[in-house]
């Protein structure tokens, strides 16, 4: 059985839906890497897992289960319970994570005393033992210094910590190396997956580079307009693409034989203004009269999905651009 299971979940800002009918499985131990443009509800989705959703967000339809428990519907005290125990959260902005009036060895110590129940005492060695794990320099100093006393890289090593203390069933990381530079991403990336690997967590991680998290992740959702429009193997959805959006964004992609980006054509969509339509049709090469109404995820393989009618063609490279 899945650790999680999201079946058609939607969320809803008063009359408008954000998340349109998303759903996947994660397991023990495997990486479910989720990419897509800013605001096509990825990081919602996390939150929603979380039950962190702002007013007047609301889950308006659908399933989110843990362990076969649906979450969907408990109190906030009942969350609590949940969150860090069981399923923990690591932003992209570790400052908002942390308290800047506590030490972080004392904020490391208090995840193992509230879910572990460990004396203070031994909380405090285990969260040096942790701050080293996840290469924290100088472990035993570096628990005595602030936030502000240590680099980003540094502090966003720390909520790593302070996550994986908790021994969480599932890790959703939102955006865990956006403001870090690239050695420190895959410094971070790789740590994750060391981690995951030794405590059979399973993570959600969440990013706009499909190409920083594909080396660690199993599987890839790719999400445009608050739905889930590829999902697969990350070796297959990375090589054969099925989506045009796929293929946009991995074009889109830096490569040092071109000598300038490719661009996606047009803008996101307006989630208060869509129709019955492909969200992405106004911006898809490959767009017929089908795509007038919009595809739900179409099989292209045994594990393999995508929402396009013309999946199978493109899969098989006979699909023509259209015009």
């Amino acid at each position: 059985m899945p650790v999680l299971e999201v079946r058609d979940l939607e969320v809803s800002f008063g009359s408008t839906r954000i998340l349109r009918g998303v759903s996947f499985d994660l397991e023990a131990g495997q990486t479910l890497g989720v990419v897509g443009e800013s605001g096509c509800g990825k990081s919602m989705t996390g939150f929603a897992v979380m039950g962190m959703l702002q007013s007047p967000g609301k889950v308006s339809a659908g399933s989110i289960k843990l362990d076969g428990k649906e979450l969907v519907g408990l109190k906030e005290r009942e969350y609590r319970d949940i969150r860090g125990d069981q399923i923990a959260l690591v932003m992209q902005d570790p400052f908002t994570s942390l308290n800047p009036m506590m030490r972080v060895g004392d904020q490391v110590a208090e995840c193992y005393i509230l879910h572990q129940k460990l004396s203070k005492a031994e909380a405090r060695k285990k969260a040096v033992e942790m701050l080293g794990k996840v290469g924290v320099p100088a472990p035993e100093a570096s628990a005595r210094k602030y936030p502000h006393q240590m680099s980003g890289g540094q502090r966003q090593r720390v909520v790593i910590a302070m996550a994986f203390a908790c021994r969480p069933k599932v890790l959703i990381a939102d955006e865990p190396t956006t403001a870090l530079d690239v050695t420190l991403q895959a410094q971070i990336l790789r740590l994750i997956k060391e981690l995951k690997e030794t405590e059979g967590t399973a993570v959600m991680l969440i990013s706009h580079d499909i190409g920083a998290i594909a080396s660690i992740s199993s599987r890839i959702a790719v999400f445009y307009a608050g739905k889930i429009v590829e999902m697969g193997p990350s070796e297959q959805v990375l090589r054969e693409p099925a989506m045009p959006y796929t293929k946009a964004l991995l074009n889109a992609l830096p490569d040092p034989s071109k000598t300038r980006l490719e661009a996606i054509k047009g803008y996101p969509p307006d989630f208060t203004t869509l129709g019955t339509e492909c969200a992405f049709r106004p911006r898809c090469p490959y767009a017929i009269e089908a795509c007038s109404k919009e595809p739900g995820l179409i099989s292209v393989g045994a594990v393999h999905q995508a929402a396009c009618w013309r999946a199978q063609e493109i899969l098989d490279r006979v699909a023509e651009p259209v015009g």
